[in-house]
């Protein structure tokens, strides 16, 4: 039987967030394809190595996306 009397309150956990380690993974994920992708696309006379970069960068904004509407 529980005490309805407590002498003193255990604070609540706070309730987890869904991914909580996943959207900043991604976003920082996004940031650095995404400058890697300006920079070597100016740089590099080779348009492959810059749009590597630029697909990881369109599939992270994807999966953000992604995330965002399944845990509003």
């Amino acid at each position: 039987m529980t005490n309805p009397y407590p002498l003193s309150e255990a604070p609540a956990p706070a309730p987890e967030r869904p991914g909580g380690l996943l959207r900043p993974l991604l976003w920082l994920l996004l940031l650095v394809s995404a400058a890697t992708n300006a920079a070597l696309t100016t740089v590099v006379g080779n348009p492959w190595i810059g749009s590597a970069f630029g697909l990881v960068a369109a599939l992270c904004a994807g999966a953000l996306i992604v995330h965002r509407r399944r845990h509003r």
